[in-house]
């Protein structure tokens, strides 16, 4: 049941429903058994990526640092969402209160900042290393790689702060139907009976930020591959663009979902594209990242390998 309080004359919403998650009668178990298995990949690639970087000496690179950053985030990024979506497609009660779906606005924006934030730091890294190699110990010193991850999560979690204390503001009557599949601003920005002309403000300074970080990691890449193809030897060619590719893949497709999810701008999609937008969003993309970290990169396979080696060994010695 729908909870919902009296405010004078207006009937106001203490929670929200997503209606856009079938029941289990309709097929909900067909999606949920899918989801719980792709959740249960994500945060296991990314915790066996984030361990083993932390535990092998081969990989104390700044780069391989920014890459476990990444995936610790990955982490807690999709914990913001999968359960609720996965409690939805089993539950009868399909519902979400008004503090619950502000705590989840805000660690979904808050890491997803973050995130865009450390892809940019690893263009940065990646710059110099390619593009400066005899400054790069002197400029990517560990100090320097920790003070640029602690830039990244302070920006994630103080520039969403404003946005959602002002809708923690703003009344909610009428209508508690959320036509998503997890909590998001103008989903919930529709509901409030209210003027909420303002968030136009806030989405362009969003936007801004967005292409700014943008712009640095491609503006980046640009000089990076000009700089690799101007390498006189094909082996330093081929190992400097195999070392990029992966970042370069992880940044289209982060940055290739925002755009199409948040810089719309006029553009209206109908129900079905935009939550299909919202699953390639928050489901696929996370999905694909430690494949492209693992599968990809010679190092990291070898590292996880020994990873998984070292407790096959350890698990035999313990019998």
């Amino acid at each position: 049941m729908t909870q919902l309080m009296n405010s004078g004359n207006q009937t106001m919403v203490a929670e929200f429903l997503f209606s856009m998650f079938p029941h289990l009668h309709e097929g909900g178990l067909l999606f949920f058994i899918p989801l719980l298995l792709i959740y249960w990949f994500i945060i296991t690639g990314n915790l066996v990526i984030f361990i083993a970087i932390q535990v092998d000496t081969v990989l104390r690179t700044p780069m391989y640092f920014f890459i476990s950053v990444l995936s610790f985030l990955e982490i807690w990024y999709t914990t913001t969402t999968i359960p609720k979506m996965l409690c939805s497609l089993v539950s009868e009660q399909k519902t979400i209160s008004l503090a619950g779906c502000l705590m989840q606005m805000y660690f979904f924006h808050s890491l997803g900042i973050t995130e865009g934030c450390v892809l940019t730091a690893m263009a940065i890294d990646r710059y110099i290393a390619i593009c400066n190699p005899l400054h790069y110990p002197a400029i990517m010193t560990p100090k320097f790689c920790i003070q640029l991850t602690a830039g990244s999560c302070l920006c994630g979690f103080l520039l969403v702060l404003p946005e959602i204390a002002w809708i923690a503001t703003l009344p909610f009557c009428g209508s508690n139907q959320i036509h998503q599949i997890f909590c998001d601003f103008t989903p919930v920005l529709s509901l409030a009976c209210t003027d909420t002309s303002l968030v136009v403000i806030v989405d362009a300074i969003h936007a801004v930020e967005i292409l700014a970080s943008f712009l640095v990691i491609a503006l980046s890449y640009v000089r990076i591959i000009m700089v690799i193809l101007g390498m006189p030897s094909a082996e330093g060619r081929h190992k400097a663009f195999s070392t990029c590719a992966a970042h370069l893949a992880v940044f289209f497709l982060f940055f290739g979902s925002v755009a199409v999810m948040y810089l719309q701008f006029s553009a209206t999609y109908s129900v079905f594209w935009d939550t299909a937008i919202a699953v390639t969003f928050v489901i696929l993309a996370p999905f694909l990242n430690p494949i492209i970290y693992s599968l990809r990169n010679k190092d990291m396979k070898e590292a996880i390998e020994r990873l998984l080696c070292h407790k096959k060994k350890a698990g035999g010695a313990g019998k």
